[in-house]
């Protein structure tokens, strides 16, 4: 397998963003990826990307995760259509149930207790317009007639997919094209990689073995600063097998997922924003010879 370490920011401003991308190239990170935070001083993930898109050559960067439903998904695939053209093979988009702060769940308004169907139909009407030069849908949720988008990638873009309970499990299998979790364990992932590629047989497809990745929060010196909200958010499992501290044990945890059959990781690291380039720097030594 490609093993491959790119770099999450998650609370990062515009202005940070702008001197870190430079930084992030220089030290020759595989990709950048930018979570979707509305109600924080995070830069949003689709402006972000286009930032870093044109101000590097070979940096991919992706988004985890953009929430999907409540979005126009006509909008959202032309946006991934122009960003493609501009940036050909460097586009990764990972798309979601919902966002992570319950606060910002109205801001992607859908029919009560239907989020899941809204993702669903959003997802194939996404992926068709990405994929096909004019599409027609009647469904439930989206009504098309003979839409095109005009350029579309030349290749078809993945979507990958998060979550990681068991309906979001039976959902990558079913629909996405590679599945990227957070704050799950090496067992954990190992169980879901097996519930992924049952479902997606069962639906007569399969997922990419290169398509299994993960997102993992980092820290070097102590606890993460919060700590208490990560265990609040998994109050039955030990941060410490998810949050590992240190480089030795950053290094450790990405093996224990590699032997699970992960191949992609994303590395949130909880450092202060001025303390990122150092971490960087430190990067491209301890975890850089891990990639294949």
């Amino acid at each position: 397998m490609k093993v491959r370490i790119g770099i999450g920011l998650g609370g990062v401003s515009g202005a940070e963003l702008s001197g870190l991308v430079k930084k992030i190239a220089q030290v020759d990170v595989d990709s950048l990826w930018l979570s979707e935070q509305l109600s924080s001083r995070a830069v949003d993930p689709m402006m972000g990307m286009a930032w870093a898109l044109a101000r590097t050559n070979r940096l991919k960067v992706g988004t985890a995760v953009n929430v999907l439903p409540g979005r126009n998904p006509v909008v959202y695939a032309k946006q991934l259509a122009s960003l493609a053209a501009l940036a050909p093979r460097r586009v990764l988009p990972v798309v979601g149930l919902g966002p992570a702060r319950p606060a910002e769940r109205d801001a992607f308004p859908v029919p009560p207790g239907r989020r899941g169907d809204v993702f669903d139909e959003s997802l194939v009407v996404v992926r068709r317009l990405l994929s096909e030069p004019s599409v027609t849908h009647h469904g439930e949720f989206f009504h098309l007639d003979g839409l095109a988008l005009g350029d579309r990638p030349e290749r078809p873009l993945d979507l990958w997919l998060g979550g990681s309970g068991p309906k979001a499990l039976r959902r990558v299998g079913r629909f996405g094209d590679g599945w990227l979790p957070s704050f799950i364990t090496p067992a954990e992932a190992a169980v879901g990689l097996a519930a992924v590629n049952a479902a997606a047989a069962e639906a007569g497809r399969t997922v990419d073995p290169e398509h299994f990745g993960v997102s993992i929060r980092v820290a070097l010196d102590g606890p993460a600063p919060d700590l208490k909200a990560l265990r609040a958010r998994r109050p039955e499992v030990d941060p410490a097998e998810y949050l590992p501290v240190g480089w030795a044990a950053i290094r450790a945890k990405v093996e224990e997922f590699v032997a699970a059959g992960f191949s992609k990781f994303v590395l949130y690291p909880a450092v202060r924003a001025e303390a990122l380039p150092a971490f960087l720097d430190a990067f491209a030594t301890e975890l850089k010879p891990l990639e294949t």
